[in-house]
């Protein structure tokens, strides 16, 4: 008899929610030979498929493993958690990160494909709207993998080994993993087909239009498809339905619930009851109070670039932690010598310390995704304005903005962009991708728990084999068809 991970088996006893909003909570109220029968049926397995992404294995593991071997942060210490591992690049076959992750994204799918195969097109708006729905997560979790365990698009044409492709419940099926440019297919195919599904603007913690416009934005970006990209980015600026906030409330951003800010396009939605408290995103960067961790600091290579300009209002996400000296002067605190920076963007929703909804896309990232694509495709001016939208938003005025014949210093327009992506979606999970696929080297020359004994920088090329993670060792033993990565 095949061997079949026990993700799939855990799948097939539907985890789903009990009620409209996107609980944790188990439902149990309805057998799984009925609950395909009727819309509200749906409408509660689509809700429980959304509870996946909330989950300590999704959305924390998937930051850790993606923002901490960034150059935007820093370790203070060594520590037994296996996310070191990731943050230094030493990765292992067997990582509780990558394990978890791993599988709860593929039982998240099969969440998603148990919809999709009961339900047809054509049926009713409603129907119409949850196959949309659930279209996008399949295809959001098929990308978030592929680019984790598969090389970035531009390396070979995507002609790499990706991910398994599972596109129906069959549990006894052992695919191999299907390159990344056929994962990128798969997912664009999903993406296309939704967009012209979902007709309700449901707000930000559910799949619309621009949802699904948004991230076929980002991957055509990073599959080089740079017109697709503008194209995209460009209904979803066009759509109306956002906006960035001002200066002033930007620098409370990430303390808004995610429904009531404008700039807000998708956000895994985290309510009170599901605050994770020490196991949240915002407990290795706030030790504000006591109540996280606070072992993981915003980069001195970051803060140096934020410091060109003091007034920058996105110095508000990173708070330095002070402490009297022998001499009683206030001085910034460290810890195992390294600058205690707090980074705030995980930080203060509802007044909860640890509490946040983290946000998967916004609209500031749709004008830096139009800009990159139009520097690639030589339209600089182009490109400068989109950037300058930012950092005019960002309260920066006057010979802070660029120009065509003012590029700072820096070499290519390109290089603007890239930097200006640096500093504003910093901590948001895109910087590594932003690097490597960009075949640039990640440049670590700061202090902190990434470096070897006598090293003063770690620099990562873009053809290293840790710029990815191995396929967890236990999937490849229950299904032989995986192969490893080098």
């Amino acid at each position: 008899m095949k061997k079949i991970s026990i993700y799939l088996q855990i799948a097939a006893l539907f985890v789903l929610t009990s009620s409209c909003e996107l609980s944790l909570e188990p439902y149990n109220g309805k057998e799984a030979g009925t609950l395909f029968t009727t819309t509200e049926g749906i409408q509660t397995a689509t809700l429980g498929n959304y509870s996946f992404l909330k989950t300590l294995d999704y959305a924390t593991f998937y930051h850790y493993i993606t923002e901490y071997p960034s150059d935007n942060v820093t370790l203070s210490g060594s520590t037994g958690n296996n996310f070191f591992f990731a943050y230094n690049y030493r990765h292992l076959v067997e990582m509780t990160q990558t394990s978890r992750f791993w599988r709860r994204a593929y039982e998240a799918i099969y969440g998603a494909n148990k919809v999709i195969e009961n339900l047809e097109t054509g049926k009713s708006p409603e129907l119409d709207q949850l196959l949309g729905e659930n279209l996008y997560l399949r295809a959001m979790l098929h990308f978030d993998l592929v680019n984790t365990f598969g090389r970035p698009y531009a390396q070979n044409k995507g002609n790499n080994p990706g991910v398994m492709i599972r596109k129906d419940t069959d549990v006894s099926a052992l695919p191999p993993r299907s390159s990344v440019a056929e994962v990128y297919d798969f997912v664009i195919s999903d993406l296309i087909m939704a967009e012209t599904l979902l007709k309700s603007t449901k707000n930000s913690s559910f799949a619309s239009k621009e949802v699904v416009q948004a991230l076929l934005a980002r991957v055509y970006l990073y599959k080089e498809d740079n017109a697709k990209a503008i194209e995209y980015a460009d209904k979803v600026l066009k759509s109306g339905r956002y906006k960035l906030v001002d200066t002033e409330a930007y620098k409370k951003f990430f303390t808004m619930s995610n429904e009531s800010n404008p700039e807000t396009i998708f956000a895994i939605k985290h309510m009170v009851v599901d605050d994770l408290a020490k196991d949240a995103i915002g407990s290795m960067y706030d030790g504000t109070a006591g109540l996280g961790w606070g072992e993981m600091y915003a980069s001195e290579s970051y803060r140096n670039l934020l410091n060109k300009y003091p007034t920058d209002a996105r110095q508000s996400f990173v708070q330095p932690s002070y402490v009297k000296d022998a001499a009683g002067n206030q001085v910034i605190a460290a810890r195992n010598g390294i600058p205690k920076y707090f980074i705030l963007k995980y930080s203060g929703q509802d007044g909860i310390q640890t509490l946040s909804s983290p946000i998967y896309l916004r609209l500031a990232e749709m004008y830096l995704t139009r800009a990159e694509a139009n520097a690639k495709l030589g339209n600089a001016q182009k490109a400068i304005d989109d950037v300058n939208v930012i950092r005019t938003r960002a309260g920066l005025t006057g010979t802070a903005l660029y120009s065509v014949t003012d590029l700072k210093g820096h070499t290519s327009v390109l290089n603007v962009v890239l930097e200006e992506r640096r500093l504003e979606l910093a901590f948001e999970c895109l910087r590594k991708f932003d690097v490597f696929r960009n075949n640039l080297p990640m440049v670590r020359n700061y202090p902190g728990y990434h470096l070897l004994s006598g090293q003063n920088t770690q620099v990562i090329e873009p053809t290293d084999p840790r710029v990815i993670y191995f396929i967890p060792q236990q999937e490849i033993v229950l299904n032989p068809n995986l192969t490893q990565n080098p």
